[in-house]
């Protein structure tokens, strides 16, 4: 089964002017270990990313995680589209562009066991729902757009479909659903709030426009941060853990480099070679 990953540098260069686009060790790390993970299953993958993303994965001679290529698909994403508020936008834009079925995997998820039979018989499919929390998904009411996009005709009480890991199969619900996400972001000028407006238009759409199509659930919330389940790993959470305790961060990076060292010897030896990885190993 197809899977892509997606970098869009954008949202980097429009919070750091002037700066040099890096990615953190340890979103490195699990880039690395969710490409050659899913490989290892038997899957492909490609990176869909812009000019400033492609260059960089190639200076530090990572293209080799990506068995479906490296593409620069991104750099023609309108201009119109606020990267502060819409920070997700680049892996919409690249869904618009695969072949389907594919697997669209956020770089800090790591699937660890074959989910092909998981994905039988279905539409569309999500890691998990989320609750309809009123601070990350309120009403229709909160938001403001220059145009009628006809939302409120949607069911607002549909729990959202979280999208780090999402199947897609039909090609109507995959071609609607990211229509109305850019109609979404283009025509919503005045978003201030980046956090709702963002997960509107990536999960919450997505879950209301799947009413009526096979949609499947494959994990909750819960069970994903269960010890116990072998199946994936969500890094999401941890991420603001990590960057205020160093400790945990060189302990979660020194796990990484155990496990390519382990798994993945060949591409380990690449990962080794980049400064800021090498003292993991």
């Amino acid at each position: 089964m197809h899977a892509f990953h997606s970098t869009w540098t954008r949202p980097f260069f429009a919070r750091n002017p002037g700066s040099s686009f890096t990615i953190e060790p340890f979103e490195l790390f699990t880039t690395a270990l969710s490409a050659l993970q899913w490989r290892r299953l038997g899957g492909t993958v490609t990176m869909l990313t812009d000019g400033a993303g492609a260059a960089y994965y190639r200076m530090l001679g990572l293209e080799i995680l990506w068995d479906g290529g490296l593409r620069t698909a991104l750099d023609d994403i309108p201009a119109e589209i606020d990267p502060c508020v819409y920070w997700a936008a680049g892996k919409l834009y690249a869904l618009r562009q695969m072949e389907l079925p594919c697997v669209m995997i956020d770089t800090d998820f790591i699937v660890w066991r074959d989910i092909s039979g998981l994905l039988k018989d279905c539409d569309c499919a999500a890691i998990h729902r989320e609750d309809i929390m009123p601070g990350i998904y309120p009403p229709l009411g909160a938001f403001t757009f220059d145009i009628d996009l006809g939302l409120e005709k949607l069911d607002w009480t549909v729990r959202p479909l979280n999208t780090a890991l999402a199947y897609f199969a039909n090609a109507e619900l995959r071609d609607r659903y990211c229509k109305k996400a850019f109609e979404i972001m283009r025509h919503s000028p005045g978003a201030r709030d980046s956090l709702i407006y963002m997960v509107l238009a990536e999960q919450r759409l997505l879950a209301m426009l799947a009413e009526g199509f096979r949609v499947r659930d494959l994990s909750t919330l819960e069970s994903l941060f269960t010890s116990g389940q072998q199946f994936f790993t969500h890094v999401w959470g941890f991420k603001q853990q990590m960057r205020e305790n160093p400790e945990a961060y060189d302990a979660f990076c020194g796990k990484c480099a155990s496990r390519l060292a382990r798994d993945f010897p060949l591409e380990a030896a690449v990962l080794q070679k980049i400064p800021a990885l090498a003292s993991y190993f």
